[in-house]
């Protein structure tokens, strides 16, 4: 089978599964740029998959995006027989370790959520206003949903009376059920309330956390309304951090805010990670668990636990 006709068969293959595929699908089209789709699997060249690998800059995580992708791709070939071998080096370079994440401290989320601070950042816009910005924030913090999340919740999604978020068309495809604590239901309230009386959309399907005109909120328009709320707030990277604290990072210090919780009530904590890995709506424990060596005040809780544990006071 030729090259090309079989990217496109193992793309068809991949959806029918259920995957989205559609990046993976585009960086293999890609691939083609490189090698002659017309030849067969076999007589892809090494150097052609090494120039696609390595692109025209510097060494980033896309290369070990891309080396993932034709990875999977010539599994398939070999295994249905279209190729007998793959052209992939032996011996890719180690992708630059990801920066870490910010995470907020309690005083800097006081800051960023300061309705006083919002309105500021909002002055003058077009697009969001200062409430749906600031209860986007919430939402993003208070329930860690993922950008694409939160701006995706329709009037639908929103039960107040159970206090609980229907999260549908997540990361890995899985809809989830978010129970939200009283503070942000009760912000939730006011801000349905708040949508009633401006006029906005009612109906079920109407996006809940909306532009001026009832479009969805875009992520270039929410990112520059963030950096200026950061810059009013005095919240910037510290130290030797080498990444600018980020919307997304909300999520992060939810995680790592509820783990350290669990530490300080003596919670079991092995036991609720995988609650926690349900609850953010990742794939497996391995995205939870990371946030278990995030700051010092959490690993200050788990020395603790394991102190206690040591002197024969309880389970680590």
């Amino acid at each position: 089978m030729m090259l090309r006709e079989a990217i496109e068969h193992y793309i068809l293959w991949r959806q029918a599964h259920g995957a989205r595929f559609s990046t993976a699908a585009n960086l293999l089209r890609r691939f083609l740029e490189y090698a002659d789709g017309d030849a067969a699997c076999d007589a892809a060249p090494t150097a052609r998959v090494l120039a696609f690998l390595a692109g025209k800059g510097p060494l980033t995580r896309h290369r070990q995006n891309k080396y993932y992708v034709l990875a999977g791709f010539w599994r398939y070939a070999i295994s249905r027989g279209h190729a007998s071998r793959s052209p992939l080096p032996d011996n890719e370079p180690r992708s630059p370790v990801r920066a870490p994440p910010y995470i907020y401290s309690r005083d800097e989320l006081r800051r960023l959520f300061d309705p006083a601070t919002v309105e500021m950042s909002r002055r003058g816009a077009v697009q969001v206003d200062a409430v749906t910005f600031r209860t986007l924030l919430l939402v993003l913090y208070g329930a860690g949903l993922r950008f694409s999340e939160a701006t995706r919740l329709t009037l639908a999604d929103v039960d107040l009376t159970e206090a609980v978020l229907s999260v549908r068309g997540t990361k890995f495809f899985k809809d989830r059920l978010v129970p939200i604590g009283p503070q942000l239901a009760k912000a939730l309230v006011a801000y349905v309330a708040q949508r009633r009386h401006d006029g906005r959309a009612q109906d079920r399907d109407a996006v809940l956390l909306a532009n001026r005109d009832g479009s969805r909120l875009a992520s270039s328009t929410v990112q520059a309304a963030f950096d200026s709320l950061r810059r009013i707030a005095g919240i910037h990277r510290t130290g030797s951090g080498r990444r600018i604290p980020r919307l997304h990072d909300l999520r992060h210090s939810f995680a790592v805010h509820s783990l350290t919780a669990w530490y300080r009530e003596g919670a079991d904590v092995q036991r609720r990670l995988p609650l926690l890995a349900t609850y953010l709506g990742h794939a497996d424990l391995e995205g939870t668990k990371v946030y278990l060596t995030m700051t010092p005040e959490l690993l200050h809780q788990a020395s603790l636990r394991f102190a206690r544990y040591a002197e024969g006071g309880g389970d680590a």
